[in-house]
């Protein structure tokens, strides 16, 4: 999987992002994504609401782990 570099403003170092935010730097259909979370593969996602995020600190170290299996 080749993933697109993330810069400052694609993914904050801290915060939550939306699922846009992260398929914009990790290259997966949706489904694939919920897939992966239910899974285990992929963060824990967080509700305030009716919205759901994910801590940006926790796709960052996924992106870690992407990159150091391929």
């Amino acid at each position: 999987m080749s993933l697109n570099i993330p810069n400052d403003q694609a993914l904050p170092e801290t915060g939550y992002v939306r699922l846009s935010t992260i398929l914009a730097v990790i290259p997966i259909s949706r489904s694939s994504w919920w897939a992966g979370v239910k899974e285990g593969r992929y963060p824990r996602s967080y509700k305030l609401g009716r919205c759901t995020f994910w801590k940006a600190e926790d796709v960052r170290q996924l992106i870690v782990e992407i990159g150091e299996s391929s």
